[in-house]
Order: C-alpha cells, then sequence, then structure tokens
C-alpha cells in the first residue's frame, strides 16, 4: 500500500496545473478514476496494476520518463505503463489505430488499465466533453473505444458491464 500512496502522490505532482480536456476538471482526477475503477468495481487488489493505473498518462502527458518511474517504483510498474503510452510523435489517428489494432497482445494489468481507461473517458465524453467538441466528434470517440475494448473482452466482467452500461447511455445521450 505504501508504493501505491507513493505513486498516488507523484502523479499529483507531475499532473499539477494540468486540466482534461474541458478545461475545468484537474487532470489528476482521471488516473484516480482509472485507479478507482480497478480497485472498487474491477476488484483489483495488485498494488503493481493499482500504481501503474495511477501513473499511465504520466509519460504522455508530462516531462517524466519511463526510466525515472522505473528508477522511482519498479520494472514491473514502468512496463505497464509503457504498454500504455501512447508515442506522441506517431499522428493522433495512428495512435488510435494502433491501441486497437494492439489491444489484445497487452499484458493483463495493460488490458485492465486500458479497460478501466475507456470507461473514464466515456463518462467525461458523456458529462464533461471536450471544450471544442460537438456531438458527431463525441460519437466517434464513443465508436472507437468500442474497437479497443472488444479484443481485451474478458478481462474483468463487472467493468466490462460498467463499460456496456456507459454505451447504453452514450447512445441515448449522443443521438
Amino acid at each position: 500500500m505504501k508504493l501505491l500512496i507513493s505513486a498516488i502522490h507523484f502523479a499529483s505532482r507531475a499532473h499539477a496545473g494540468q486540466l482534461r480536456k474541458d478545461k475545468l476538471t484537474p487532470y489528476i482526477n482521471h488516473p484516480l478514476e482509472v485507479m478507482q475503477l480497478l480497485s472498487k468495481h474491477g476488484d483489483v487488489r495488485n498494488e503493481t496494476f493499482l500504481c501503474a493505473a495511477v501513473l499511465h498518462d504520466i509519460v504522455e502527458d508530462t516531462s517524466i520518463t519511463i526510466r525515472d518511474i522505473e528508477k522511482l517504483f519498479n520494472t514491473r510498474i514502468a512496463s505497464i505503463v509503457w504498454e500504455v503510452t501512447d508515442d506522441k510523435d506517431t499522428p493522433k489517428q495512428e495512435r488510435k489505430r494502433l491501441q486497437a489494432e494492439r489491444a489484445h497482445l497487452l499484458s493483463e494489468g495493460a488490458k485492465l488499465i486500458r479497460l478501466a481507461d475507456k470507461i473514464s473517458n466515456v463518462k467525461d465524453i458523456l458529462h464533461a466533453p471536450p471544450a471544442s467538441w460537438d456531438i458527431a466528434e463525441r460519437r466517434k470517440y464513443v465508436l472507437w473505444t468500442r474497437e479497443v475494448v472488444q479484443p481485451i473482452r474478458g478481462i474483468n466482467p463487472p467493468l466490462e458491464l460498467m463499460y456496456d452500461e456507459l454505451l447504453v447511455r452514450a447512445d441515448d445521450i449522443l443521438k
């Protein structure tokens, strides 16, 4: 548990001042929600997975490197974070395509984080969307998450049920 508290503290400092795409929500809320989805709703107790969940966007969105994570935490946490890190030098559409194409290759921890990340993001798309996104763009994002989640089904039925229920709500809200 001490490692998880350290990861939360580290992520909070690394994401300080960052906002989600709605331009209102502190960014740290997202990795904390991903961790909470895993622990509370997915019944995940593996501290390595929970630490990686809290740190999952840190390499993409801050100056922290994967080597920093490896030094400060451990190789396993760094490895999972690396698996779910998109290369920002790759064009956005290509990153999205690769995320869906490679989802089935992820480790157990990375699949769990990917699923919880998509749940958190879809919730945001429905209730605190990016300021500049219209309904069509929000719908397109939700559809893309299906491509990412489908290949990792079977990893955590309670989280998959939560995701499926969100899709039903999305269909209703984003008509």
